[in-house]
Parts: C-alpha cells; sequence; structure tokens
C-alpha cells in the first residue's frame, strides 16, 4: 500500500459532520467526507458520479492533531437574490489556526494520481468550506509500501514555528492520532462521515469507526 499525506493549514477550518438546521459545527479534526470532498474536487469528478466516489472512500483515512488551533463561532446573515428577503440567520463555528496532517492509504496508482491531482487541481482544494482556503500548499508527498498509522507517527511537527516554540518549553508534546479502524479492529468512536454520495439532491454518509491514541 502507498500513503498519501497532507497538510491542512489555515486561517480558518470547519469540517462538519452533522448540521442542524440553522447551527452549523465543526469537529475538532478534518472529517473522511471532507478530506475526500477535496481530493473529488482536484480530480474534477462530478457530484453524481458515485462510482468514482467509492473509490476514493475506500481509502483508510487517519488525521493527527498538530496544533488543535481555537473553536470559532460566526453569525452568518443572507439575503435572497431574487426577492430581496432576509433568510434565517444561521451560526457557524470553525476552528482559527489549526493544523493538521492528514493522511490516506490505498493503491499505489490511486495515491499517485491523487497526488498529481493536487498538484494540478481541476477544482482549487478549501478546508472543508469554499470560505476556508489553505494557507499552504496540501500536498506533502506519497510514501510507498508504507502503513498509514506509522506514517502518521514518523512525520516531522506540521504546527506552525510560533507554537513549535510555545510548546517546546515542555519536555513532551503529545500529538493525538485519529485513525480509521482497520477490519476487525474494535473499540473507537463513530463518526458519520464515510462518503456514500455528493449528489446535490441526496448527500448520503455511513457510519465510520475512529480510534483515537
Amino acid at each position: 500500500m502507498s500513503v498519501l499525506t497532507l497538510h491542512l493549514a489555515g486561517p480558518l477550518q470547519s469540517w462538519g459532520a452533522s448540521a442542524r438546521f440553522a447551527r452549523r459545527t465543526t469537529e475538532s479534526a478534518p472529517t473522511k467526507s471532507g478530506v475526500i470532498g477535496m481530493l473529488a474536487a482536484a480530480q474534477g469528478l462530478e457530484r453524481g458520479d458515485d462510482d468514482g466516489l467509492a473509490r476514493l472512500a475506500a481509502l483508510r483515512f487517519g488525521v493527527r492533531i498538530d496544533q488543535p488551533g481555537t473553536r470559532v463561532r460566526d453569525f452568518h446573515t443572507a439575503h435572497h437574490a431574487v426577492t430581496g428577503k432576509s433568510m434565517p440567520l444561521s451560526e457557524r463555528f470553525y476552528l482559527s489556526d489549526a493544523v493538521f496532517l492528514a493522511a490516506l492509504e490505498g493503491d499505489a496508482a490511486l495515491i499517485d494520481a491523487l497526488h498529481a491531482a493536487l498538484r494540478a487541481p481541476v477544482h482549487p482544494p478549501y478546508l472543508g468550506r469554499r470560505s476556508c482556503p489553505p494557507a499552504l500548499p496540501v500536498e506533502l508527498g506519497v510514501h510507498y509500501d508504507a502503513d498509514l498509522e506509522q506514517v502518521l507517527r514518523e512525520q516531522p511537527w506540521q504546527a506552525a514555528a510560533w507554537y513549535q516554540r510555545l510548546r517546546r518549553r515542555e519536555d513532551q508534546v503529545p500529538l493525538v492520532l485519529q485513525v480509521e479502524a482497520a477490519p476487525g479492529e474494535r473499540g473507537g468512536d463513530v463518526l458519520r462521515d464515510q462518503p456514500l454520495s455528493f449528489a446535490a439532491e441526496h448527500r448520503r454518509h455511513a457510519l465510520r469507526t475512529v480510534v483515537s491514541t
């Protein structure tokens, strides 16, 4: 198997696994559906191409929280373009100044194709929402004949220089890994962020087990 590593950093990120009417929350780390959506956009995959999405969704996903950031709340207002009427007030949450190392494990040919797509994307990447562009190039590299969790453990710390200086006053800096459970692995938390369809009329997601260490 090969592993593609991604550097996800920006002023704002928002990785929602659920939305309740006008309340749009964010998880504390990137969701699989959000990262797969970014890769699908980079490849120019059509929203209704469920077969193409299934090939991406079959990749095993993991993330390391290198800089957790701060959760912030924003109130969003809008007006209908035709009628001019005010739309309902919405409450949206973001992660400010967060940095994550994300990784996807799968067939070498697919991993290489995704790496190439990120270097010349059809649609630009964003960190969960279109209003959240990355501060730096997203792709880090490809690791051949590698294990997902091993790559996440061994890659250099990606946190911002000011954050690293602040934390290096401590003897140790623990970093949280959130890795998709391997077949047969028990325990962990369950998230509904396994993408099944991105079609506008019926977006669908399945449950996925995530093990944190």
